[in-house]
């Protein structure tokens, strides 16, 4: 049995986010990730490029060589990082007034909006450590440059630039310029992540 791609296409690339997300977290090589799994490096190559096609049995021994549910190569946990360039954005404009849509995210049931601003200090940057699952940061800059997004996949950025990335990951904000002021909203879903809940009745009627 494979993992068929629906009419947007995007299983194979949900599951290539996982993959490479939980792999590098864990700080494992595609080689160990190869030897604990059983898979062949090309296999496992080919999944985290989105172009392979996993079959359940394939996502069994992937969950378990990362020590997680299966189910957890399926589902949506985080974010992959999203960058807008100030020369990439759009304006709208309205009768009073013009918009540049940044982002849009739904389901966010805590949302923190703050001014943060930063300054060189030639110190070694501070690592941020994981907020609550499911958390997203949503970074714009104002004046500056600014290195920021997980440890994994940082990001450089200049005064216009917006970016989204998972607050649930080890993450920093770097001074690339002397000074960086950025606008900064914080999202937190109101529950954690959504998974299947499967009723008494339910339940009964599979034991049946």
């Amino acid at each position: 049995m494979t993992i068929k791609s629906d009419s947007h296409g995007d299983e194979n690339q949900l599951v290539a986010r996982n993959v490479r997300r939980f792999r590098r977290e864990r700080a494992m090589s595609l080689g160990e990730l190869a030897r604990r799994s059983g898979l062949s490096k090309q296999t496992l190559s080919k999944i985290e490029q989105g172009t392979g096609n996993p079959t359940v049995e394939t996502l069994a021994l992937l969950g378990a060589a990362l020590d997680l549910p299966a189910r957890r190569l399926l589902t949506e946990w985080g974010t992959p990082v999203y960058v807008q360039r100030h020369d990439e954005g759009q304006w709208v404009d309205g009768a009073d007034r013009s918009e540049r849509l940044l982002d849009e995210v739904y389901g966010s049931g805590y949302v923190r909006t703050l001014l943060l601003r930063l300054e060189k200090t030639g110190a070694e940057p501070v690592i941020i450590n994981p907020h609550s699952p499911g958390t997203l940061h949503h970074l714009y800059v104002i004046t500056g440059k600014l290195r920021t997004g997980p440890l994994v996949e940082p990001v450089d950025l200049s005064a216009g630039d917006f970016v989204r990335f998972p607050g649930d990951v080890p993450h920093q904000h770097v001074c690339i310029t002397d000074r960086v002021i950025a606008h900064m909203v914080t999202t937190l879903p109101q529950v954690r992540q959504i998974r299947p809940v499967i009723r008494a009745d339910m339940a009964s009627d599979a034991l049946d």
